[in-house]
């Protein structure tokens, strides 16, 4: 076969992501680069979508990888337990804020969240209250692609086509100063009333009907980096802990260090009974996602019904495990986390004075390597894209021809209005691809409208 350096519509077996568009043919990771067969370089400033924590083919990681598949590639976890799942759940665990947590793993962020709704319930049946099952969400979130987690999930140009086949969750609208904070309002005040909003809702269905709340302590892709206000989450907690419903955090984006804190939670100074994390965790070497609860959680299942009534055939996969074991190692041996929280800062300080008098950059904001930039038609009233997603198109295309890897979404404002750049790069950036990746976006940005 020959090679081709630019695969698309017509030309290829595979059926795409999205089938009309030519691909370049990726050949090679190094670090924060990737290499098409033309040999052009690209800057990861993404990670994909916030996956490559560690860059690419990092060594320690590859080697742990290769040396498991020596030992045990599979083994599968209804028959046997292996030591790479032992272990990294003894990490995960020794990580969370309570001890005695306890892990269940998936292939993915997706599988994590539809795990951890089923572990709600269970957890619900298990303790005599069967009529516990609505799960509350928010406006505008996205908990994943299979059916139970995109019911979850809050954005209409997901939900779209499959809308027949979705439960209609009931959902509040989600924490967003940049919209929704009042002028007169302190950030505490604004957070404090965002989160009241769940009292609202939970008193309108009723409390002895709800299993769980589910939120991303910082919203990813959907709103483009929104970090929740000062107080918002502690307000959530008291409310689930007066209802007597769990607090589940999705963490499959902001998670695994993302943030400069291990689980982006820590930053709001909560404890959830379940939290998810992906992506980061394996940081793209090997597909696993992770459903971490508390121990009453796991207790009440155990003691109620024996045995968590679901499964998939990877749970625990070995060389899966492996792959997050070796990936937390590098972070903690390398003291990532304080390198995560300083270039955060010195990117968002860098990207202020590189478009803070941009006419169409409205909003610059984040956590650690977790930054958003929110793009209007008028910085003034701050005036949403009517079309975002042809927007979002034309970065990334120009980003791409650029040599820049990012991560431009659209409708954030309302649903189908708004456009934003979502950066998440690799946690080993030098200065160097600071100065890179502000110069390539600058490029990017440089004309006049979108």
């Amino acid at each position: 076969m020959s090679k081709k350096t630019a695969i698309g519509f017509g030309m290829s077996q595979v059926f795409y992501r999205s089938p009309k568009t030519s691909y370049p043919v990726a050949v090679r990771g190094d670090g924060v680069y990737l290499y098409d067969e033309k040999g052009k370089a690209y800057l990861d400033a993404s990670g994909g979508a916030a996956v490559s924590c560690l860059g690419h083919q990092h060594p320690y990681v590859i080697d742990a990888i290769k040396s498991q598949l020596d030992q045990l590639s599979f083994a599968h976890t209804a028959f046997f337990t292996n030591a790479p799942q032992e272990a990294l759940a003894e990490r995960l665990s020794a990580r969370f804020p309570e001890k005695n947590s306890r892990v269940y793993f998936l292939s993915g962020g997706s599988e994590a969240n539809e795990t951890a709704i089923k572990l709600a319930r269970q957890f619900w049946v298990a303790g005599g209250k069967p009529d516990k099952y609505l799960i509350i969400s928010r406006e505008q979130s996205y908990h994943g692609n299979t059916l139970g987690a995109l019911s979850l999930s809050g954005n209409p140009q997901r939900r779209k086509v499959y809308q027949p086949m979705l439960f209609d969750w009931p959902r509040i609208e989600p924490c967003y100063a940049y919209r929704h904070q009042f002028s007169t309002e302190t950030e505490q005040d604004y957070g404090e009333r965002a989160a009241n909003y769940l009292q609202q809702e939970i008193d309108r269905v009723g409390a002895e009907n709800v299993a769980a709340f589910i939120a991303e302590p910082v919203v990813g892709a959907t709103l483009g980096v929104v970090p929740a206000a000062k107080g918002y989450f502690e307000r959530i907690r008291e409310i689930c802990n007066k209802n007597n419903i769990l607090l589940i955090l999705d963490e499959v984006m902001c998670g695994a260090g993302r943030t400069g804190h291990y689980f982006a939670f820590e930053a709001d100074n909560i404890v959830p009974d379940i939290v998810t994390l992906a992506k980061g965790l394996g940081g793209g070497y090997q597909p696993i996602g992770a459903v971490i609860c508390r121990d009453h959680i796991h207790n009440q299942i155990v003691d109620g019904s024996g045995s968590f009534a679901h499964g998939h055939t990877y749970i625990g996969h070995a060389t899966a495990c492996a792959a997050g074991l070796a990936v937390m190692d590098v972070i903690e041996a390398e003291h990532l986390l304080q390198k995560v929280k300083t270039s955060g800062e010195v990117i968002r300080t860098d990207l202020a004075a590189a478009f803070g008098e941009h006419p169409f950059i409205g909003d610059i904001r984040g956590r650690g390597l977790f930054i958003g930039i929110e793009l209007v038609q008028d910085k003034a009233d701050k005036t949403p894209h009517a079309n975002g997603g042809k927007v979002a198109t034309s970065i990334k295309q120009r980003a791409m021809s650029e040599g820049l890897i990012c991560y431009p979404g659209s409708g954030g404002a309302d649903g189908i209005n708004g456009c934003h750049i979502l950066l998440a790069p690799p946690f080993i950036y030098t200065s160097s691809h600071i100065d890179e990746l502000v110069t390539k976006l600058k490029r990017v940005l440089h004309v006049t409208h979108f």
